[in-house]
C-alpha cells in the first residue's frame, strides 16, 4: 500500500514537471525568435548605413569627375593658346620679323582668358604681304586676294576654326595660284589640326609641300605632317617624318622642334 502511494506521488510530480518544462522550452523559443528578429533589424540598419555611405562616396566621386572634366577643358584651351603662340613665333622667325619676348606670367593662364590668348597669339603671327607687281588690274586683283585672305585669317585668330577652314577653302578655290595660296594651305591645315582633324590637316600640309617645296612655310608644313601622324597614332611614320625635317631643313626652328619631339617619343618608349 505504501509503495503504491509513492508511485502515485511520483507520477503526479512527473505530470506537474512536464508542463513546466514545456513552458520553459516555449519561452526559450520565443527569446531566440526575438533575438533573431533583433539581429535582423540590426543587419538592416547596417545595410542602410552602408548604402548611405556609398551614396556619399559616389557623389564625391562625381564631383571629382566634374572637376577633372573642367580642368581638362581648361588644359585644352590653354594648349591651343600655347600652340598658336609657338607657331606664331616660329612663323615670325621664318619670315625674318622681330620676335617679341613672351609676357611674364606667374602661373598658368586661366581658362576664361584662353580664347583671348589664342586670338592674340595668332594676331602676332600676321605675315608680310607678298609683293604684287603689274598693271592696275593686277594690283586690284591682289587687293581682293588680300582681303579674302585676311577674312579667313581673322577667323582663325578669333578661334573660329570651322569658319576659318571654310574661308580658306573658298580662298583656294578662287585663288589656287595666288600669292597667298601657300599661306592659305598652311593655315587651312592649322585650322584642321587645332580641331584634331589630323588626316585633313595632313593633306593640306602635304599639298603645300608638293606645290611649294621651297616656300618659307615648307619646313613648318613638314613638321606638322609628322605631328599629324602622331595624332593618328602612326608613330613609326611620324618618327621618319620628324627625322626628315632635320635632313631637309637643317638648322631651322622646325628642325629643332622636330628633334625635341623625337627625343620625347624615344624617352616615352624607355619608360
Amino acid at each position: 500500500m505504501r509503495s503504491t502511494v509513492l508511485i502515485a506521488a511520483f507520477a503526479a510530480a512527473l505530470g506537474a514537471a512536464a508542463p513546466a518544462a514545456a513552458q520553459r522550452a516555449s519561452l526559450a523559443d520565443r527569446v531566440a525568435a526575438l533575438e533573431q528578429r533583433a539581429a535582423s533589424n540590426q543587419v538592416n540598419v547596417d545595410l542602410l548605413n552602408q548604402i548611405t555611405q556609398l551614396r556619399s562616396e559616389v557623389q564625391a566621386l562625381r564631383s571629382q569627375v566634374e572637376e577633372l572634366q573642367q580642368l581638362n577643358r581648361q588644359l585644352e584651351e590653354t594648349s591651343k593658346a600655347q600652340y598658336l603662340d609657338l607657331d606664331g613665333r616660329l612663323n615670325r622667325i621664318e619670315s625674318g620679323a622681330p620676335v617679341a619676348p613672351p609676357p611674364a606670367s606667374g602661373g598658368a593662364a586661366p581658362a576664361a582668358g584662353a580664347a583671348g590668348a589664342a586670338a592674340g597669339a595668332a594676331a602676332g603671327a600676321s605675315e608680310r604681304a607678298p609683293a604684287v607687281y603689274g598693271d592696275r588690274s593686277a594690283l586690284a586683283a591682289g587687293a581682293d586676294e588680300r582681303g579674302a585672305y585676311d577674312a579667313a585669317f581673322n577667323a582663325l585668330k578669333g578661334g573660329d576654326y570651322v569658319e576659318s577652314a571654310r574661308l580658306f577653302q573658298a580662298f583656294l578655290v578662287k585663288y589656287p595660284n595666288g600669292a597667298y595660296a601657300p599661306n592659305a594651305l598652311y593655315w587651312l591645315g592649322e585650322s584642321y589640326y587645332v580641331t584634331q582633324n589630323y588626316q585633313l590637316a595632313q593633306d593640306q600640309f602635304q599639298a603645300l609641300l608638293d606645290r611649294f617645296p621651297t616656300h618659307d612655310k615648307a619646313p613648318g608644313a613638314l613638321l606638322k605632317i609628322g605631328l599629324c601622324q602622331l595624332g593618328l597614332q602612326q608613330t613609326d611614320a611620324a618618327e621618319r617624318t620628324l627625322a626628315e625635317v632635320g635632313t631637309r631643313y637643317p638648322g631651322s626652328d622646325a628642325a629643332r622642334t622636330a628633334r625635341d619631339r623625337l627625343d620625347a617619343i624615344q624617352l616615352g618608349r624607355l619608360r
